[in-house]
């Protein structure tokens, strides 16, 4: 009686174990946002964009504060220098220095349009938002993708008013990052594939260093985006988040 007692104890420990080792597609989109999600932190990045007619490389410092607020000022090349974009909840404003000195309000279907002739939209470039809250998923699956052993998740949005209605998602084990996505419209029509091609790990979080961007329905080679650098936790005064900011 003894030994079958503890058989039975053995098994009730290691079932609970194996269950509490369960992953769902809650916990996985949890742990991307805890990675990628930022509260504040003032990044430099290069975008090269493979474009038609040729190569353009962009450099940029961009200032994040939670989900409503970015600014970006656009440092190289010449004729870019002194270009900044302001974020303000479901509003962009442009600032084009030279020679109108103007600043442009964008927000509603234009948020769709390419930043610089990019792969990226103005709401790829300046999202932040926790994918727990924009989306429900599922796991669909499990794939080796570029050597490395991922989730597949499907996801479909909770609301009318998510950027891509529905992504597919390469998650690798080892990190939760999203190794690759394929993002579609509500029709179900394929509209961007991204990848993450090189990662870091800083304070504590693993963080894209190098992503590719491709707008399928443009005729491009895709955009690259690099983190340069970039600091976690800073406290970015208010006033960088203003329009008076941007002629500054």
């Amino acid at each position: 009686m003894m030994n079958i007692s503890k058989y039975l104890l053995v098994t009730i420990i290691l079932s609970l174990s194996l269950r509490a080792q369960t992953i769902t597609a809650e916990i996985i989109l949890d742990k991307i946002d805890a990675n990628l999600v930022i509260d504040e932190a003032i990044s430099s990045a290069t975008m090269i964009i493979h474009a038609r007619t040729g190569t353009r490389t962009i450099e940029s410092k961009s200032w994040i504060k939670g989900k409503n607020k970015a600014f970006v000022e656009y440092l190289n090349p010449v004729r870019e220098r002194g270009k900044k974009m302001l974020r303000l909840d479901d509003k962009i404003w442009n600032y084009i220095p030279e020679p109108t000195d103007r600043i442009i309000t964008i927000s509603g279907h234009l948020l769709k349009q390419s930043v610089m002739g990019s792969d990226l939209s103005y709401e790829d470039m300046t999202e932040n938002d926790k994918m727990s809250e924009m989306y429900d998923a599922v796991i669909s699956g499990e794939e080796v993708y570029n050597e490395n052993e991922c989730y597949v998740l499907e996801l479909t949005a909770k609301t009318e008013d998510v950027t891509y209605y529905s992504r597919k998602v390469w998650v690798e084990k080892s990190t939760f990052l999203p190794r690759k996505e394929e993002r579609f419209a509500k029709s179900g029509k394929l509209l961007k594939r991204t990848e993450i091609q090189e990662i870091f790990k800083i304070d504590n979080r693993w963080y894209p260093k190098r992503m590719t961007f491709k707008d399928v329905l443009s005729n491009g080679k895709g955009t690259e985006y690099i983190i340069d650098e970039i600091e976690f936790g800073v406290d970015i005064p208010d006033y960088m988040f203003t329009k008076a900011a941007l002629r500054k």
